[in-house]
C-alpha cells in the first residue's frame, strides 16, 4: 500500500535538508515537497528549527557572566572536597 510517497519523504526530510541523499533520492524528495502542502509545512518547520537551533549554537554569554557561573562551579566543587 502506497501513501503517494509521503512517509518516504518524512522518513528522509533530515538528510534531504543537509543534502546527505543520493542525487536520485534528493530528486524525488524535492519532487514530492514541490507537490505535497503537507510535507511543505513539515520540511518548513524543519529548515526553520534548524536554524533557530544553528543561531543559538553560535551565540555565546557575555564574559562576565561566563566568569560568575565559572566562580560559582569553582566554589560548589571545592565545597564538595
Amino acid at each position: 500500500m502506497s501513501d503517494c510517497g509521503c512517509d518516504k519523504a518524512r522518513q528522509d526530510l533530515e538528510e534531504y535538508l543537509r543534502n546527505e541523499v543520493c542525487k536520485t533520492e534528493h530528486s524525488e524528495i524535492r519532487e514530492h515537497l514541490e507537490n505535497c502542502p503537507s510535507c511543505q509545512d513539515e520540511a518548513l518547520v524543519a529548515t526553520t528549527l534548524t536554524e533557530v537551533i544553528a543561531r543559538a549554537c553560535k551565540e555565546s554569554a557575555p564574559e562576565e557572566l561566563r566568569d560568575q557561573v565559572f566562580a560559582r562551579l569553582r566554589a560548589v566543587q571545592a565545597a564538595q572536597h
